[in-house]
Order: structure tokens, then sequence, then C-alpha cells
């Protein structure tokens, strides 16, 4: 890819990683009985925040990708409230701010995989889920050491408890998100040549 594609690629992923953070993630389920006529909405519980990295490392490659998760923690910390919970300097005492750190290396990973073979659904899903576990290792490595040397106060969670509500309460949504950036990677890079 030449520089103008990754950067137009970086700028598209900083876009949708922003927009992407305020999304949440329902399914529709129609009813099994014909006479019901009704579907109804359920909510995965997470937003497409990481979709949108691992989406733009499926599309994009490492570069773009990373060049993107690295302009959306800066412009959280400094400049706009992009965060889940606002943004700012103070945003590095959050719990979750490791996994917002682990958007670099989860996006490198799987823009480096994702571009190793030709596009398969298996090799992006693949891709995708490896990304996603950087994404876990970094979030639950950076909890380890603010728990360790953050110097908790009483109203802060421990360490067990934050690997639960940020690790694995959300993993489930986070693995069906897995499986539509699979696929959406897929339809376009075909669709895209490339």
């Amino acid at each position: 890819m030449t520089i103008t594609v990754e950067l137009l690629w970086a700028i598209a992923g900083l876009l949708l990683t922003i927009a992407a953070t305020f999304l949440p993630v329902s399914f529709a389920s129609p009813s099994w009985i014909w006479e019901q006529q009704e579907v109804k909405i359920f909510s995965l519980g997470v937003t497409y925040q990481v979709g949108a990295v691992l989406f733009v490392g499926c599309l994009g490659g490492k570069n773009a990708a990373v060049i993107s998760q690295i302009a959306y923690i800066f412009l959280g910390l400094t400049l706009l409230p992009v965060f889940t919970q606002g943004g700012g300097i103070s945003y590095l005492k959050e719990p979750s701010f490791g996994y917002l750190l682990g958007f670099i290396p989860g996006a490198w990973i799987c823009g480096n995989l994702a571009f190793q073979a030709s596009p398969h659904i298996e090799s992006l899903a693949y891709s995708c889920l490896c990304g996603l576990l950087s994404v876990h290792a970094t979030g639950l490595t950076y909890l380890m050491i603010s728990n360790i040397w953050g110097g908790r106060d009483t109203e802060a969670l421990s360490f067990f408890e934050a690997m639960f509500r940020y690790s694995i309460l959300p993993l489930p949504g986070q693995l069906g998100i897995i499986c539509a950036v699979a696929v959406m990677a897929y339809l376009l890079r075909r669709l895209l040549f490339y």
C-alpha cells in the first residue's frame, strides 16, 4: 500500500473508532411463531469500538491501524472527550485505560496477520482474535501494574473484579463482533481487489 492510502485508512480508522465508541452492539431476534410477527432486540453489552480497531487492521494494514489508534489515544488524552467516560489526562487513572492502550498492539497484530496471506474469512477472523487477545493482555497487564503500584483508594476495584468487568464480561460480545468484522473485511477486500 502507498503512504497516501495508509494515511486515508488511518483517518478512516480514527473516525470509525471515535464513532464506534458510542455505538452499542445489538442483534435482532425474530419470533419463531409466525403469528406473533415481532422482532426482539438484544444488547450484547459492548460497543463497536474494538470492532473498529480490528476492522481498520484488516482493511488498512498494520501501519494505518496503529497510526489511527495512536491518534485516538492522543486526542482522548489531550483535546477531545472521545473515550467512553470522557477524556483528559486524568483518564490514565481509569482501570479501563490499559485496554485503550491495548488498541495499539492489537491493531498492529491484526493488521500484520491480515495481510500475511490472501484474505479468507478464517484468516481474517484469526487475525482479529489475535488482535483482541492482545488488547486484553495489555489491559490486564495495566490492571495488574496499577493494582500493585497505583495506591488504590477504598472505592477502587480489586484486580479480579476489574478483570471480570473489563475482560470476561465483554468477551462474548466482542467475539460476536469479530465474526462480523471478519465477514465485512473479507467482502470489502474482495470488492476492492486486495
